[in-house]
């Protein structure tokens, strides 16, 4: 607590008549895209398994939290008092089988309990939702919330027998978007791409890993294949564009070797 204090204490000077100005006008709104950059930050440290660079991240996505709280607090809207009280209380109430004496057999019940609890919490609160897609924020981005939007939906029965059918619809969503290229519409070619995404979204989740996490990881490979190509050209001081496409391939398959190694 004495450390949540601190940090409290420093956005309270900084947002003080005699701090920093730009400290002074943010809004919720805008340090939320702060908070949404630390976190993407915070993510890549994670991926890069950099546990000095993941505790400093880790600071800064609670500096963000804490500035946003403060502002709330200045409002009198809640204290962090209250949103401590409120999330603990919902994550025992969310965990009869430790809190309580609910039985547990496998992870299915586990779900199955913590959305029954969720549905119970939001009738009681007045929020009736006409769809169970209301619980997915709009804000999210596109990727995770495909994801997201498909676990709504295969929680209500919706979903592929098995990873074939979904590979099988994903190859049907390809050849619908060659057809729209070959038509000449762009506009019916993006939304056949956005299928393509969409299903190869499901693809990961029936293969049992995260979409984001899986893509992430590709760039991460292509970035490191990509800058070791660039360290090669540089240092035979070498053009790539005015490289043929076979001595591009030259180049990147070397890159690609010395990578993978």
């Amino acid at each position: 607590m004495e450390t949540i204090d601190a940090l409290f204490n420093i956005i309270r000077t900084l947002r003080s008549k005699n701090g920093c100005a730009w400290d002074q006008k943010q809004t919720p709104e805008t340090m939320w895209k702060c908070l949404a950059e630390e976190l993407y930050e915070l993510e890549e440290a994670i991926a890069k398994q950099d546990m000095q660079n993941i505790c400093e991240e880790l600071g800064d996505v609670l500096f963000q939290l804490i500035f946003v709280l403060e502002i709330f607090q200045e409002k009198q809207a809640f204290t962090f008092s209250e949103v401590v009280d409120k999330v603990s209380k919902k994550m025992i109430r969310r965990h009869p089988h430790v809190y309580e004496d609910a039985s547990i057999s496998n992870e299915q019940e586990l779900n199955q309990q913590w959305e029954s609890i969720k549905a119970l919490e939001h009738e009681e609160n007045g929020q009736i939702r006409a769809s169970v897609l209301d619980s997915v924020p709009k804000g999210m981005p596109s990727l995770i919330r495909a994801l997201k939007v498909s676990k709504c939906a295969v929680k209500e029965g919706f979903d592929w027998d098995n990873i074939h059918e979904v590979l099988d619809a994903a190859k049907d969503e390809i050849n619908e978007f060659e057809e729209a290229l070959r038509s000449g519409s762009k506009n019916e070619a993006m939304m056949e791409f956005g299928d393509i995404l969409f299903t190869l979204v499901n693809v990961a989740r029936v293969a049992g890993f995260h979409p984001e996490t899986a893509l992430a990881g590709s760039t991460a490979k292509f970035e490191g294949r990509f800058r070791l190509m660039e360290k090669e050209l540089k240092e035979k001081q070498v053009n790539l564009k005015d490289l043929s496409k076979n001595q591009k391939e030259l180049f990147w398959n070397r890159a690609k070797q010395s990578y993978d190694r």
